[in-house]
């Protein structure tokens, strides 16, 4: 039996060419070479890249999932990838057998369909919101979880075949969310392994203007899209009083609240409500669909 196969993909807004320059440099210094690179430039022109390494101009800038869906559809006409890596292009990998070790893991289990890497900064520190748990708080912890960390995963693309890719309309932020819940609906596992390790800036989600807004407008369309009947109050109701208790900003609450409203009002088709057993698989893995 043949080893699963590697193929990476990168968007870029331009904005960083040195750190996608190192990036590309640690993907290439891996003991399990990536089969295929795709860079993908998102509304912008790239730099040079490396011999073996495939750019990608978008004419405009599709966001995160649909710049991602754009790498895979490239990937999918080499036609010899099997695990596709994401990784974000001011990220690094430190260690040179993370491909080693994905394959390994992918190997193992034939119903992995994702894997998320840890995201830790120069120091070796994980923020708290990039541990894939509700509850446990210690970043070395390891195993099976409901989603995943957007920065650096892997993806088995027989998953996304069946399942399908990412959200477009999204745009960006919970697209890894709508990802992960109709992986697990589709009885597919998503793992959390610390020792595969990207190493990224310390920074703040708020950082990108849009956060708050596109963050309350994906969240009611994840909702609507994959939540029982039954569920959907719960949920929007929880995060509802959860974003009034969390944000300190005025402006932030305004922005989040015509996010909130956007979604409620426009559509985000289709709507396949995952099923019950799905909802309790998530609960008994310490998060369920909530929350």
């Amino acid at each position: 039996m043949r080893h699963p196969r590697v193929g990476v993909a990168i968007l870029t807004m331009g904005t960083r060419p040195a750190e996608l320059a190192d990036l590309l440099d640690s993907v290439a210094k891996q003991d399990t070479p990536a089969a295929r690179v795709v860079v993908v430039g998102n509304g912008t022109p790239l730099p040079p890249l490396p011999d073996g390494v495939t750019g990608l101009e978008l004419p405009e800038n599709l966001g995160i999932a649909g710049g991602r869906n754009a790498a895979l559809d490239r990937l999918r006409e080499f036609g010899d990838v099997d695990v596709v890596v994401d990784l974000d292009d001011d990220g690094l990998l430190i260690s040179p057998d993370v491909f080693t070790r994905l394959v390994e893991l992918y190997e193992a289990d034939d119903r992995l369909g994702i894997v998320g890497f840890r995201i830790a900064d120069e120091r070796g520190r994980t923020q708290r919101r990039h541990v894939p748990r509700l509850r446990a708080k210690d970043p070395m912890r390891g195993g099976l979880v409901t989603t995943f960390l957007g920065g650096g995963h892997g993806l088995s693309l027989r998953m996304l075949d069946e399942t399908g890719g990412w959200p477009e309309p999204f745009f960006y932020a919970h697209e890894e969310t709508d990802l992960a819940w109709r992986a697990l609906d589709g009885g597919w596992k998503v793992l959390y392994e610390p020792e595969l390790v990207l190493q990224h800036p310390w920074t703040s989600p708020t950082r990108h203007a849009v956060y708050h807004r596109m963050v309350a407008r994906n969240r009611v369309w994840l909702a609507k899209r994959h939540l029982p009947a039954g569920l959907v109050p719960v949920y929007l109701g929880l995060w509802t009083v959860l974003t009034l208790a969390r944000t300190r900003s005025a402006a932030g609450l305004r922005a989040w609240f015509g996010g909130f409203a956007e979604g409620l009002r426009t559509p985000c088709p289709p709507r396949r409500p995952m099923r019950w057993a799905t909802v309790w698989r998530m609960t008994r893995l310490g998060r369920p669909p909530v929350v």
